[in-house]
């Protein structure tokens, strides 16, 4: 009797345990099958369905019976690359692999390849124009550029160097000229910021030090804090807050973040979401990291200028930018304009991001990011009402420091949020801000 109560309860154990599999697998199935299908390994479906388009209906990539074909402009193929993807799936963030469910028209009940699913046209937010005269302007430099609506989310521009032609893919790719060229920079790195990381500091300045404007700091070039030497390129002089931030004085700023201290500006610095990941129509971005906390008054000097063990991802910052235009909430950057001409509710969507900033505040650091252009980056170079802050940040080993330069444009006809890399390019305003220039110009000449 006791064997038969004994095998009677491995039995329910068995037929729970089987019960659990069964729905475990059901719910994957539910959730994930459409990726299973469109794994990259799977060659039936992945690369071989679905048309992808640019914003104003241009083909970028699209599939015939001798395989998958992108656009017939070598530069347009290199230039959005890192939107629409590869062949072989090495780019995770391009549509082919990212999208691929959506490309193939994949169904719950039939799968893909069946009478009831048919191949997509997916239309994506960019516009290849732009990502070309970014990718010229870039000029075979590393780096990235990304601007965004800040009203609606779509990305105009996201271009990626180094890059390659997936057409014709180079033999050598494991060389120095390719290294990183499957890394989508704005979605997917973190580099240190240098100045424009000074944004966040001001934000926590203004809102923690109540006689900041008030204030007059002296600058000889270089100023010690906490037995670390915070140096400046030259001598500033006398200054107010605002001539600090627009002459990017690093003495000031590291004096500011040591007085108000690790756990603040690491207060700051999650607020304004560079250290969580933003989901671009599910893309996941890389976290920035910041090290605030526990930190002694020196080590928090020089990450408060954006140096030390700062590393910041693009695509955050110039959400960042979009909070502070918009006056604290932004909307989320996205990639996909629609499928087959329809906007998909669950992805296209205006989502709002958190309040990354307070409005009062917001307000403030814009008027102060509109001074910066107006008393040192020159306005003539930029379209109207252009709010920003360059970044000359060090790398060490010998290098040029990576160029930054981050803002948007106050113009409710153009809402744009941008951020440009150059890696070891040099000066910010001037290496990074050319970038900027060129392709801001042709964005607002168009649109």
């Amino acid at each position: 009797m006791r064997k038969i109560e004994r095998r009677a309860m491995i039995c329910l154990i068995l037929a729970f345990a089987l019960f659990v599999g069964i729905c475990t697998f059901g719910y994957r199935f539910v959730r994930y099958g459409s990726e299973w299908a469109s794994f990259p390994a799977n060659k039936h479906l992945y690369s071989s369905t679905g048309t992808i388009t640019d914003r104003d209906g241009d083909i970028l990539s699209s599939v015939d019976s001798s395989g998958r074909h992108y656009y017939d402009d070598e530069t347009v193929r290199k230039a959005t690359l890192h939107a629409v993807g590869d062949k072989a799936g090495s780019i995770g963030t391009g549509a082919i692999h990212a999208f691929s469910d959506k490309l193939s028209g994949y169904n719950l009940l039939t799968g893909s390849k069946s009478p009831f699913s048919t191949e997509k046209v997916l239309n994506l937010t960019i516009d290849a124009a732009f990502n070309v005269v970014a990718y010229n302007a870039l000029d075979g430099q590393k780096g990235t550029v990304g601007v965004y609506d800040y009203t609606t989310g779509e990305i105009l521009c996201m271009v990626s160097t180094p890059t390659y032609d997936p057409e014709n893919v180079p033999e050598n790719m494991d060389s120095e000229e390719y290294d990183g060229a499957y890394l989508n920079r704005f979605l997917s790195s973190a580099i240190v910021p240098g100045s424009i990381f000074k944004i966040v500091t001001l934000n926590a300045a203004l809102e923690n030090i109540p006689d900041i404007y008030d204030r007059t700091f002296k600058c000889t070039g270089s100023t010690t804090v906490g037995g670390i030497e915070i140096t400046c390129p030259h001598a500033h002089g006398t200054l107010d807050i605002q001539d600090a931030f627009a002459n990017s004085c690093n003495g000031v700023f590291g004096k500011l973040a040591a007085e108000m201290g690790g756990d603040t500006m690491q207060k700051y610095v999650d607020a304004a979401g560079l250290t969580s990941s933003i989901s671009v129509d599910g893309i996941q971005t890389a976290k920035g990291t910041f090290s605030f906390v526990g930190e002694d008054s020196g080590q928090v000097a020089w990450s408060g200028v954006g140096q030390g063990k700062d590393a910041l991802n693009p695509c955050s910052m110039m959400t960042y930018m979009g909070a502070i235009a918009s006056g604290g909430s932004t909307a989320v950057p996205k990639l996909i304009k629609s499928v087959d001409g329809t906007i998909i509710p669950s992805i296209s969507t205006n989502k709002k991001t958190d309040t990354l900033i307070n409005s009062n505040t917001a307000e403030q650091i814009h008027k102060m990011m509109r001074n910066n252009v107006e008393q040192t980056y020159g306005a003539s170079r930029f379209p109207d009402g252009t709010c920003a802050k360059s970044g000359t940040a060090e790398v060490g080993g010998g290098l040029s420091p990576n160029a930054w330069f981050s803002g948007f444009i106050d113009d409710p006809e153009h809402p744009y949020a941008f951020i440009v890399l150059v890696e070891n390019g040099g000066g910010g305003s001037s290496v990074a801000g050319e970038v900027a220039s060129k392709v801001l110009n042709a964005i607002v000449d168009k649109m």
